[in-house]
């Protein structure tokens, strides 16, 4: 399945993110109109500038309360569907419903999965800046290097806003174990794989910024003619055109980029062998890795591969030999073999005569 057929078939949670934005639209414009009118009776532009920060104080709270409670709700829920479609094959039918029952089953509620997302978030931005004071090290004696470096990182900045939810994808894919557990697994195979899964990090940020510059473009001619017409104030159709272009931005732009990273991780995520050591490493770059770790009480011994204790050598038994000749001999302070021939340990040093 091709990421537009996979954003095509998961397209509701899109209009649902779309309908969290118009609604959050609909609540500030109320509210500008309820504190306009207030500051009307007192006819002073200093109650009405007062009333303005008090609008935007409240349209911020408005903003985290609908994307804190619900926004967060629907987004987990693309992910786990498309998550569950890698591991089925298929869509599911009903696919928001779907995902709304898979996150609340996994996470139990949205703060669950907000606090996870923000871990998650925080490591793989931590772990990008560990990456890029590499490159930095290595060619910034490069003429212009700093140039170049500064719009890498631009573009990365951009395309790390993605990469939080193909991580957080493998916590619905891999259900059977700790939440914790495996958005850290996560977080490892994007480290594992970073260069695969941002290869195309210039087009993605160049798609989002073109993106949001057209849809901008097109709401401020929109709200622009009406509120000209009607003589209203230019001002707050700029307020107005913003806010719908970062709607339409987060309904389908953000869901768009979303599938097509998520579509690329989940085909190398399944089949990556982890690096157990990688874990340890991670927790010494990132402090919102290593806390992300301890929340999900496995600790690093534990997950390292158990070593393969080396089999005695049996050589062929020649006539004549003495009987002792081909039986293992160990080391008899650290207990490793000693091969035959050999008059100290190769691990420790000890003479074995």
């Amino acid at each position: 399945m091709t990421a537009k057929d996979l954003f095509m078939k998961t397209l509701p949670f899109c209009w649902a993110k779309l309908g969290l934005g118009l609604l959050n639209i609909l609540i500030c414009v109320v509210l500008f109109a309820i504190l306009m009118g207030i500051s009307l009776f007192f006819a002073s532009e200093g109650v009405a500038g007062i009333m303005f920060f008090v609008w935007l104080a409240l349209v911020g709270a408005v903003n985290f309360a609908i994307n804190h409670y619900f926004g967060y709700l629907v987004k987990a829920g693309h992910v786990a569907v498309i998550a569950q479609t890698f591991k089925d094959r298929r869509v599911p039918a009903n696919c928001v419903s779907v995902g709304k029952k898979m996150v609340l089953d996994r996470f139990g509620t949205a703060n669950a999965y907000f606090a996870i997302d923000k871990l998650v978030s925080g490591a793989v931005k931590q772990l990008q800046r560990t990456l890029g004071r590499v490159a930095n090290s290595l060619f910034g004696a490069v003429p212009g290097a700093d140039t170049v470096n500064s719009a890498a990182n631009f573009f990365l900045d951009i395309s790390l806003g993605y990469v939080d939810e193909c991580c957080l994808s493998y916590t619905f894919y891999k259900n059977d174990q700790n939440a914790y557990k495996s958005a850290c697994d996560g977080v490892v195979i994007y480290a594992q794989n970073w260069k695969h899964l941002l290869k195309n990090a210039a087009m993605t940020a160049m798609t989002v910024i073109i993106s949001l510059l057209v849809v901008t473009l097109v709401a401020f001619i929109i709200f622009g003619g009406i509120f000209r017409l009607l003589g209203w104030s230019g001002f707050v159709a700029f307020v107005l055109a913003l806010m719908l272009a970062w709607t339409v931005k987060y309904a389908f732009i953000d869901s768009w980029i979303m599938v097509k990273m998520m579509h690329g991780y989940m085909q190398v995520a399944p089949s990556t062998v982890i690096t157990f050591d990688l874990y340890t490493k991670l927790s010494g770059f990132s402090s919102s890795f290593r806390k992300m770790f301890n929340e999900s009480g496995v600790t690093a011994s534990s997950m390292q591969p158990q070593p393969v204790q080396p089999q005695p050598v049996h050589t062929a038994k020649t006539p004549g030999a003495a009987p002792m000749a081909d039986k293992p001999r160990f080391c008899p302070q650290c207990g490793t073999p000693i091969p035959l021939g050999k008059a100290f340990c190769g691990n420790c040093g000890k003479k074995v005569g």
